[in-house]
């Protein structure tokens, strides 16, 4: 039930969307922080998430890391089978072929890659055919 004088409902609850500044930002409301702040927070967070998973001597803590980093728009980089593009990847080694349409192609992921959303924080490390 709403109070006559405010409209507000009783319980103090406003509905969503209904804040005084269309511009307000909830990350400062809840923390205190402004919102350049908190995205230096978030960066330095997911570097320690991407620091530890590389170290993690358990396969499953090293996933579990990783679903929690996709939860938050951070996806690994595994281009197995693609085209490699120095732009995009870093050649660790090469495997000879003797299929010349595997040349150029990366053969396996040796350590994965990760985006936030779409920029990239780390180039995969790959290993591409190459042929005799």
């Amino acid at each position: 039930m709403n109070s006559p004088e405010t409209g507000v409902p009783e319980d103090g609850t406003v509905p969503v969307g209904t804040a005084s500044e269309s511009d307000v930002d909830p990350v400062a409301l809840v923390s205190g922080i402004d919102r350049d702040q908190a995205l230096a927070d978030r960066q330095a967070l997911i570097q320690l998430c991407l620091y530890a998973m590389d170290r993690a001597h358990s396969e499953g803590v090293a996933e579990r890391i990783e679903q929690g980093l996709a939860a938050i728009g951070v996806h690994a980089l595994r281009p197995d089978g693609v085209r490699f593009d120095p732009a995009k990847h870093e050649a660790g080694g090469a495997v000879r072929t003797e299929d010349a349409r595997l040349e150029g192609t990366i053969a396996e992921t040796e350590s994965p890659g990760f985006v936030d959303h779409d920029r990239l924080l780390r180039a995969p490390i790959v290993t591409v055919y190459t042929r005799r």
